[in-house]
């Protein structure tokens, strides 16, 4: 890793014509070699608008966190020239794009592997994260602790990891275990790993997950079955 390490930026999008565009906008371009924006069967102007702004769109037709994910990976494995550093992106603007910088620091500069944006170390905004997501983070990384040695702080979405470890990794979940997922195997590797704060916000429109009862049990259910399912 030096400071012309490539990065490709994925950003999972579900009907997010509403934040997308500003999501894209804010993203450091220095090194950024391509924003890949994967529509995951949307129903509104994402891919229109994700497209004016300059991304990458590919198609994911089958709904899943997880599977929007591993298309684009999919896509930059087969890329002519495959980047260094592969970053992770909600659609949503509830991150802030512009830390991004934070987090590829360590590994451009300390040779860390797998970088979490940590919104428990951060800065949030009232309100940005609903009680059962507080209290799910703080139960999975405690198990995480418990049961693989690693210490971290949230499972959050924002994070970035080399390239090279990734394809290590072997992803295989599709929905909502994948962040959870990539921690513990990474974890199981002993890849070296480390949390930056990251400031979070109220997210642009309505999450299909934490804003829904079933959405909030469902990807409770998955996040804990992918922790006991590796251990």
């Amino acid at each position: 890793m030096n400071n012309s390490s490539r990065i490709s930026v994925i950003i999972p999008a579900f009907n997010e014509e509403n934040g997308i565009g500003e999501v894209i906008s804010e993203i450091p371009k220095e090194r950024v070699q391509e924003i890949v924006v994967v529509n995951n069967a949307s129903t509104d102007d994402t891919e229109r608008i994700a497209k004016e702004a300059g991304a990458t769109v590919l198609r994911e037709s089958t709904p899943g966190y997880g599977r929007a994910c591993l298309k684009g990976i999919d896509y930059v494995k087969n890329s002519a020239r495959p980047p260094d550093i592969v970053v992770f992106l909600d659609a949503d603007h509830s991150d802030y794009p512009e830390e991004m910088h934070q987090l590829v620091r360590p590994i451009v500069e300390d040779g860390v592997h797998l970088v979490i944006g940590s919104r428990a170390l951060g800065k949030k905004e009232a309100g940005a994260m609903t009680p059962q997501q507080i209290f799910g983070n703080w139960l999975a990384t405690r198990l995480l602790r418990i049961l693989y040695g690693v210490t971290f702080t949230d499972l959050g979405p924002f994070r970035a990891i080399r390239y090279d470890k990734l394809m290590e990794l072997n992803m295989q979940d599709t929905t909502y275990g994948w962040t959870v997922e990539m921690q513990l195997k990474a974890a199981k590797m002993k890849l070296k790993c480390m949390e930056v704060p990251v400031c979070y916000r109220k997210r642009i429109g309505f999450s299909k997950i934490s804003g829904t009862v079933k959405g909030t049990i469902m990807a409770g259910y998955k996040i804990l079955y992918t922790i006991f399912k590796y251990a």
